[in-house]
């Protein structure tokens, strides 16, 4: 069985979801939370295998569930439960920043059932799920972005264990200061550490180090 969990806070959504989802047979949902401050205790708790994440909720919007969940789990190093971002908006930037933050899928909430199934049970197998509307310069962005290109894996970087650490939280969108509060440490020690992976990895900006740091599979 491939245990869900369900992040939204329209409850007739919410319910409608649960119902269609207790027709696939192989499919169960272990735990529900209607906003985005009660999933960062529900989903850890839950563990589920997929998390079906609403974009926009009160409190605190999937993005911002997706990265809070995605900062703990790199501090507890564990992985982020594969998640499927679910919104009512075709927004390619939204897209994009929910791969970028570890999301594995978007689709629209007016997704026919078949389809909905189809991307579970491809998350949950370790795949990718994206929406067939994406423009082809979307669709090359996230590749880039998230698959990364064959020669990225020859290459080698070293980073020290906190670099690595810090360098994961960047590419979770964390700014310094937010670094320093998650690692207990000072802002300006963290600046130092992201000044010497700028300098490793050859980069000039955080933005190229994340996108960097993707291809060559450090995040």
């Amino acid at each position: 069985m491939i245990r869900i969990c369900i992040v939204e806070d329209q409850t007739l959504v919410r319910q409608g979801l649960r119902s269609m989802l207790a027709l696939a047979g192989d499919m169960l949902v272990v735990a529900e939370a209607e906003n985005g401050e009660q999933a960062l205790t529900t989903v850890p708790e839950a563990r589920p295998d997929v998390l079906l994440l609403d974009y926009r909720m009160p409190r605190l919007d999937g993005l911002g569930v997706l990265r809070a969940l995605s900062a703990s789990a790199q501090l507890q190093g564990l992985p982020l439960v594969p998640t499927l971002i679910l919104t009512t908006f075709d927004d390619d930037e939204l897209l994009l920043t929910a791969v970028q933050l570890g999301a594995k899928g978007y689709l629209l909430k007016d997704v026919a059932l078949p389809v909905l199934l189809e991307a579970i049970r491809t998350v949950a197998g370790g795949g990718r799920w994206l929406q067939p509307t994406l423009t082809d310069q979307v669709q090359r962005g996230v590749e880039e972005l998230c698959l990364g290109r064959e020669a990225a894996g020859d290459r080698s970087i070293v980073l020290t264990t906190r670099e690595q650490e810090v360098l994961r939280l960047m590419a979770g969108g964390f700014s310094n200061r937010e670094i320093a509060g998650l690692t207990t440490t000072t802002e300006g020690t963290i600046k130092g550490y992201v000044s010497n992976i700028l300098s490793k990895m050859g980069v000039r900006d955080r933005t190229r180090a994340v996108l960097k740091a993707v291809e060559y599979r450090l995040v």
